[in-house]
This record gives C-alpha cells, structure tokens and sequence, in this order.
C-alpha cells in the first residue's frame, strides 16, 4: 500500500527534531518512535515503517526508503550519507533547512499566484454570464448574437462550456500524481521545468548544493572517490554520475577535478571548488564554501520565478479580458452598422 506523500514543511519540522534529539544523545529508535507518534494520523503510516526500520538495526536512511514516495528521493539518499560518514544530527539538520526553504519558496509561488487565480475566476464568471445574455440577445435579423464568438449562447452554451472546463479539471487533477512522481523522480517534467528561466537556474543550483554537501560530509570522514561519487550521486539524482568513470579516470593519472569534468555532470563552478580543495588539501572545506553560494543563488531564482510566474498568470487574464472585451464591442458595432444600412 503506497503512503501518501509528506508535505515539506512537516518533513522539515520532523526532521529538525529528529537532528536536535540525535545531537544530544537520545537514542535512534527512541527519537523516531516519538517522531511517529507526534506525525498528524494521515502521514502517521509512513513513520510508523520508518520506526519499524529502525527498531530493526537498519540506518535511519535506509528505514526513510521503508516510506517509498511518501519521502523524497533525494531527501533519503542525504540522510544515507549521514548515516555512512556517522553525521547523523548534522545531516538531518542540514536537510529540515533545505525543506524549510523549500516548503517557503513553495508558499511565495502560492501567494504570488493568488491574484491572478483570484481574478481568472472572475473572468470565467463574467464569460459565463456574457454566454448566458448572448441566448437573449438577436440581431435585426433575428438571429443569436455570439458575443465571444466560440458559438455558445444561452443556457446550453453555459452547459457547454461548463462541462468542457469540469473535463479539464479532472484531467489536470488526474494526471497530477504522475507530475509529481515525474517530478520527484527527476523526469520529463522536472526536466523541463529545468529548461525554464529563472526557475532552471535555481533548481540546478539547489541540486548543486545537495551534491556538495553530500560530498563536502564525504570527503570530511575520509571516504574515497568512488564512495564520495556514489553518495553525492544519491542525494542529488539529477547529477548521479558512474563512479567506475570517475575511479578509470583517477587510476590513468587525472585529479579529481579532471575526472568528475570528464563525467560532464557538474557545473563547472563545482568542479574549480574540487580542484581548489585538492591543491590545498581541503576539499570539504572548499565544497561547503560553495554550498553558501549556491544556497543564496537557489533562493534568488526562486523568488524571480514566483514573481515571474505571478505576472505571467495576470497577463494571461489580463490578455482574456481584453480579448472578451474586444470581441464584444465588435459585436456591438457590427449591429450599429447592420442598422445603419438602408432597407
């Protein structure tokens, strides 16, 4: 039976406890059976099998994949790093922040969207009542005048164009799921959204800074290219690399540097932070340097793709309007000049 997916902000909250109880001491199982039952009773089911994970000797990351799509992917495979390089509380941290960053650039795109719903709504309603006039309404010939011009007048038109939006409701809210999953899982969807101004930008960033910090913690605990690939690649999926390509390039004498280039995966910004940190000697303090940098630029693009998305949904009613407006003064002149022409 699949979970229902927990929300970001409630992820993050939990999370955020989970680090705070796991620094002081208090044991594993213990932390994430209070986290079960401090869980709202719709989402209580997918902590209750990561609990039951864990009361088993199995790493926290490997109990959160116990949730299936109820946690993140990306989410889960941070939480392994912790678990291998032994930062449990300061991976846990570090991800109820990345949530709560989330989950508030999340709410700015729901704000910024708000108007412009609000005022499409409106619009629909005032189309709705020009369809309903327009079955009233007849020219000097007798015949219905069509003030939008999709050819719906009067009740049934109303009906018409009232089933065609309730099917498109449904479709949308249908395929709503498969999005997500798309989403979460790095497919079509998240790739295009990738290709996106503004938006594209901040999502690679944030997906850079899920890599560097994964292999900031790596590097850190010692562990070598082919583990530091590995985890990295699992906290941030869409930048997972092969780890036998990196390992054949370092073993035919390239730097690190030079063969996650070769990999063609990383930003080129990651790549001079790893060869910095490699002619120092400190590769995860270099790493999680860049981690700041990339954090302010995924916020950035965030709060110009909510604002962008904001203009571009009152254009768009602005532009209906408009049209409506237009198409019905046309009508009105074409029955002023009907009635000016001589019998």
């Amino acid at each position: 039976m699949p979970f229902r997916r927990v929300p970001a902000g409630l992820l993050a909250e939990s999370f955020g406890r989970l680090a705070v109880a796991l620094g002081a001491g208090v044991d594993a199982r213990r932390a994430t059976a209070a986290e079960t039952v401090r869980m709202p009773r719709r989402w209580r089911p997918a902590f209750t099998a990561v609990a039951a994970g864990v009361a088993a000797g199995e790493p926290l990351g490997t109990a959160l994949a116990r949730a299936g799509d109820a946690i993140p992917r990306d989410i889960i495979g941070m939480v392994a790093v912790g678990d291998r390089v032994g930062r449990d509380a300061e991976t846990l941290a570090a991800v109820a922040a990345s949530l709560r960053e989330a989950a508030a650039a999340r709410r700015v795109l729901v704000a910024s969207l708000a108007g412009p719903a609000l005022r499409a709504l409106l619009a629909l309603v005032v189309i709705g009542i020009l369809i309903l006039l327009s079955g009233t309404m007849r020219d000097l010939e007798g015949r219905p005048v069509d003030l939008l011009g999709f050819g719906l007048t009067g009740w049934r038109g109303l009906t018409v164009a009232a089933s065609c939006l309730a099917a498109l409701l449904v479709i949308l809210l249908a395929a709503l799921p498969a999005m997500c999953r798309s989403w979460s899982g790095h497919g079509p969807v998240r790739r295009i959204a990738e290709q996106l101004p503004a938006l594209g930008p901040a999502l690679r960033a944030a997906e850079g800074v899920r890599w560097c910090r994964a292999a900031s913690f790596a590097s850190a605990a010692g562990i070598d290219a082919t583990g530091l690939v590995s985890l990295a690649s699992r906290a941030a999926p869409g930048l997972e690399m092969d780890p036998g390509l990196v390992v054949g390039r370092l073993r035919a004498g390239d730097t690190l540097a030079e063969a996650l280039a070769a990999a063609g995966r990383l930003p080129q910004e990651v790549i001079d932070a790893v060869d910095v940190g490699e002619q120092s000697g400190t590769v995860a303090d270099s790493l999680a340097r860049l981690v700041l940098g990339l954090e302010e630029r995924a916020r950035r693009g965030y709060a110009v793709a909510a604002s962008a998305a904001g203009i571009a949904a009152w254009l768009l009613v602005a532009g209906l309007v408009v049209g409506v407006l237009f198409r019905a003064f046309g009508v009105y002149l074409a029955i002023i000049e009907q009635a000016a022409r001589p019998l």
